[in-house]
């Protein structure tokens, strides 16, 4: 619909006549001469998951096939790249010259035996191996390549431990960590020392570094911060490396700010100058938790020690920024890198858009990939994933696929996580056939589903019902040798949250911790999810309680899940608490709080409470999206409120939102609800030029609004196009036209509706017959009333006892009035 939406409030003094172009030939009534409405959809649960779980148990079987390092030990995942925090490595001898002859000729066999009969060839040969150089056998297969059989054998040493010819010992120790960090095998060394007293040999500093920087890739906190203190304890002295290992540990640990500061304070009093990666790490530290003031502090104090920061720095003091959608302040420290003609680089990029995508300004976000092009940056596949997300969350599933088109065909190859958000994207619509679709491009571009891809799955089935399907993709996950992390934890419970299921959520978060998992914000979110479901909050108070007491901060997810249960649960007082603290400047205003604030101000109907935090929002210079408006919008149509839904509409169109289905149809529930049900429809009619479909919602909404004025032959019309376009009336529909012939005394005409509600396998609620023995108590025909409520048994058996006596009662308490 183009031009005034809106126009201003209609005067509704005179007599609302049809238009002229309008014609009924005959008067329609509810008879068996009005056409059948079209099949009800079917009541059973469809949920088709079969294909796209097959394809992707397809895809993760013959990828773990191919990575698998022992039948006898956890599958494992496919090789990680390096973080950007450096791990020392050791120099490799040239050739294999150092073995003797013995040793190369169980170099070439163990190179020659497949990795499945491995463990009965080194048994079989065990008497020989006794002879053998072990450490050289060790870089031998490093040398040649073979570092999964190089794991193997260290692991059949490691069982036969107790013989004292092939005793594991420091240098072999050390040979075998080197060789899991130049692979960057993570998750496997910190499984393999896991087995082993690692603390009890004597290693250098830099094969310590290598274990912890293991312990830190695997969340394996607390041991990583034990093994440090035992490295201290012999004696060693940490270098640069290991302290941004440890800085690393306490960051992704969170609640240990003062833990970094103390480390910063051991490496100054030790000499240590700090490089990009410590100044990255711990501004890094500083985003994950939101502490905005102690980066800014940090980051200024470099400054005026000398530190000159480069790309790496402040790239990690953008993210901050992007992360709480500060997109003013990151553009200000893009200015700042130019200024001091620091190098900018994709990443530099990347956080930018994050900053504008977190303020809900998502177009803005991709202009910034003609702006890098521009500048001889290409756009990486972060970059367009970054955007893809966001458009997905909005909503916007089209535009998110439009743009993962353009990706492919600019050349830049998606990696797993763009897939991942892919599949999230279209598991949310449930467009299946789609999902497949994808998972066959995974696999034409060699990418491996990870546990996120899996993760996304057990997210798509979190819907109500739907718990069995929850369980089955979790146990297919772990037949294929995914081992369940702390993340998958977190997605099993916000699964079951979202399923209703807030029971199987508690069990699982039990299990998690028995597991020896400990939680973090994200466990601690995925509980209030479940609870704020129910509205409740006084357990969501205990898990706030539990959180803090653990040194774990609220973050904006946190305390925006917490307003949705005070207001879900009707507790006003919780909510308005949280509310002033955001307004007075306790909490940030980020644009999820406010967003939150405005949605949860209308489930308590709050207007005011509506506006002031859309109201902050514009303030603060974010970007409003659409639900938000959808929702203002709502509660203005409910409250007859047409110049704020004017103004409104005419700011949607400013700022490039592009009105749905939800919008329209609280404009025809505005003019239906003040009368106007001409421009009700005519907004219906509308949507097929704004190549948007009706639904059920619009067509109630426009009869609800001819019923209200009597205007029951209109009422029926617009009825019958909704059946020629193949939509079946539900009992809402049916009680529209009960309210409307109740209301002029046509009790007849009520009960052919109610006759043919029946006829039409479409049963009667307890409104239906309270709407018509209201009717009947307004025109005191107390008689009628109750012979009426007598008799509804026996036209409509389905209709219990209990419900029938309420009636009765109503009618009762109406005529002693």
């Amino acid at each position: 619909m183009e031009g005034n939406v809106v126009p201003n409030r209609p005067i509704f003094s005179g007599p609302i006549t049809k238009p002229t172009t309008t014609t009924t030939p005959s008067r329609l009534k509810f008879n068996p001469t009005i056409p059948p409405p079209p099949p009800s959809p079917s009541t059973t649960p469809s949920f088709p998951l079969d294909s796209v779980l097959k394809e992707l148990l397809h895809l993760s079987s013959s990828s773990l096939k191919n990575l698998s390092i022992s039948s006898t030990s956890q599958p494992k995942l496919q090789p990680t790249t390096p973080i950007s925090i450096s791990i020392p490595q050791f120099d490799s001898e040239g050739g294999v010259e150092f073995l003797s002859s013995k040793g190369k000729f169980l170099l070439d066999s163990i190179i020659n035996t497949p990795n499945s009969s491995l463990n009965n060839f080194l048994d079989s040969v065990r008497s020989e191996l006794v002879y053998v150089d072990l450490i050289s056998l060790l870089k031998g297969l490093e040398l040649s390549g073979n570092w999964r059989k190089a794991v193997l054998l260290f692991e059949w040493v490691v069982s036969c431990s107790n013989n004292q010819k092939t005793r594991l010992n420091d240098e072999m120790i050390q040979v075998m960590v080197r060789i899991l960090g130049k692979e960057s095998q993570h998750s496997i060394a910190s499984k393999l020392f896991d087995e082993i007293p690692i603390e009890e040999y004597s290693l250098d500093i830099r094969a310590f570094t290598t274990v912890l920087h293991a312990y830190a890739r695997t969340a394996k906190y607390e041991k990583a911060i034990s093994l440090f203190q035992t490295c201290k304890e012999k004696g060693l002295s940490p270098t640069l490396v290991t302290y941004n290992v440890m800085l690393d540990v306490y960051g992704k640990m969170g609640r240990s700010w003062n833990k970094i500061l103390d480390l910063l304070d051991e490496m100054r009093n030790s000499g240590l100058e700090f490089d990009e990666f410590t100044c990255s790490t711990v501004l890094a530290a500083c985003g994950r938790e939101g502490l905005l003031m102690e980066a800014s502090k940090f980051f200024d104090g470099l400054k005026l020690q000398g530190y000159i920061p480069g790309t790496v720095t402040y790239n990690a003091l953008l993210h901050v920024y992007g992360k709480a959608g500060i997109y003013s302040e990151a553009m200000r420290i893009l200015e700042e890198m130019e200024k001091n003609k620091c190098p900018l680089d994709v990443v530099t990029f990347n956080e930018i858009m994050a900053a504008y995508v977190k303020a809900g300004f998502i177009a803005e976000a991709e202009a910034f990939i003609n702006t890098m092009t521009s500048k001889g940056i290409m756009p990486n596949a972060v970059t367009y994933t970054t955007v893809i997300d966001a458009y997905g969350k909005d909503g916007r599933t089209d535009k998110a696929l439009r743009l993962f088109d353009q990706m492919k065909t600019s050349g830049c190859v998606p990696n797993v996580c763009t897939y991942n958000v892919i599949l999230g994207i279209l598991g949310r619509k449930f467009r299946l056939d789609e999902m497949v679709k994808i998972l066959s491009d995974m696999k034409l571009n060699g990418c491996v589903p990870n546990h996120v891809t899996w993760n996304t799955m057990l997210a798509m089935c979190g819907n109500k019902g739907a718990q069995k399907y929850v369980s089955r993709v979790f146990r297919e996950m772990q037949n294929c040798g995914f081992e369940p992390g702390r993340d998958t934890f977190n997605t099993l419970i916000s699964a079951y949250g979202r399923c209703g299921s807030g029971v199987d959520a508690l069990n699982i978060y039990n299990g998690m911790i028995k597991g020896g998992f400990s939680p973090s914000v994200t466990t601690y979110n995925s509980l209030l999810n479940a609870l704020a479901r129910k509205g409740d909050w006084e357990t969501a108070e205990t898990v706030i309680s539990d959180m803090k007491s653990k040194g774990f901060y609220p973050n904006e997810t946190s305390i925006s899940l917490m307003l949705l249960c005070y207001a879900k649960g009707g507790n006003v007082k919780g909510l308005q608490a949280i509310e002033e603290e955001i307004y007075g400047g306790l909490v940030f205003p980020s644009w999820m709080l406010l967003r939150t604030l405005v949605l949860a101000n209308f489930k308590s109907k709050a207007l005011r409470g509506m506006e002031r935090a859309f109201g902050e929002l514009e303030k603060h210079g974010y970007k409003p999206d659409l639900v938000m408006c959808n929702t203002m919008l709502s509660i203005y149509a409910k409250n007859r409120m047409y110049d704020r839904a004017h103004e409104l509409v005419k700011l949607m169109h400013e700022i490039g939102l592009q009105p749905d289905l939800v919008t329209y149809n609280s404009l025809m529930d505005m003019y239906a609800r003040g009368g106007d049900c001409w421009k009700g429809e005519e907004i219906l009619k509308g949507l097929h030029k704004a190549k948007v479909k009706p639904d059920l919602v619009s067509y109630n909404t426009v009869i609800k609004g001819f019923c209200r004025k009597g205007l029951m032959q209109e009422a029926l019309r617009i009825m019958m196009e909704m059946i020629d376009i193949g939509l079946r009336p539900c009992v809402f529909t049916y009680n529209a036209f009960v309210a409307g012939y109740t209301y002029q005394e046509m009790f007849v005409d009520a009960d052919d509706v109610i006759n043919y509600m029946i006829q039409q396998n479409c049963r009667p609620n307890d409104l239906t017959y309270k709407i018509v023995v209201d009717g009947y108590c307004k025109a005191r025909q107390y008689k009628e009333a109750t012979d009426y409520v007598l008799k509804i048994t026996e036209r409509d058996p389905s209709f219990d006892e209990q419900s029938v006596r309420r009636l009765a009662a109503c009618v009762k308490q109406n005529m002693e009035l």
